[in-house]
């Protein structure tokens, strides 16, 4: 939905849902990608999937985090709309892999596991976090690195909001010279 369109990316508990509020806040056009059109589904086909049984929460919270997924086609369509300067994707999919080289840059927010867990401590039981068992999933994912897209900015998330989103707003800036 932007002449230039970004991700944001990161760790349940970096602050995407933050920083996206706070870019919305200084009136940029934001895309919840989680709240707006996350499901679960197959991240090849995109065919939406029923919850199968589980041996365990573990086992549970694992296909949770495998099969989040976005609309692939949706998502082109919203880069592919140039109707605002800039549009700012925020959330995480496991089918990132079909749309991520449209965007112009790829941001991950960055915190480590301590200040991951606290901050998804303060979660509601029913949003994710919430649980002890996924706070060991996202801890296990954090030491991995598993969630890592590669070639993204890396911005400290552990830093004050205003200067997370002031570091992103200046990476997003066109490149003079030539």
């Amino acid at each position: 939905m932007g002449v230039r369109n970004y991700l944001i990316e990161g760790l349940s508990g970096a602050g995407k849902t933050t920083v996206a509020e706070e870019l919305q806040r200084r009136g940029h056009h934001v895309v919840h990608g989680d709240r707006q059109f996350a499901y679960y589904g197959d991240p090849e086909t995109g065919a939406p999937l029923d919850w199968p049984a589980f041996d365990s929460e573990n086992d549970k919270v694992a296909w949770g985090y495998r099969h989040w997924i976005w609309p692939v086609e949706r998502v082109k369509a919203l880069i592919a709309d140039r109707g605002h300067p800039i549009s700012f994707f925020c959330g995480g999919s496991r089918n990132r892999h079909h749309f991520i080289a449209l965007f112009d840059r790829v941001f991950v927010l960055e915190a480590d596991a301590a200040t991951l867990n606290r901050r998804l401590a303060a979660r509601p039981a029913d949003v994710f976090g919430g649980k002890p068992v996924e706070r060991a999933f996202n801890t296990r994912l954090h030491a991995s690195g598993d969630n890592d897209p590669g070639n993204a900015i890396r911005i400290d998330a552990t830093a004050p909001l205003a200067d997370v989103v002031d570091a992103i707003l200046a990476a997003c800036q066109p490149q003079s010279g030539g």
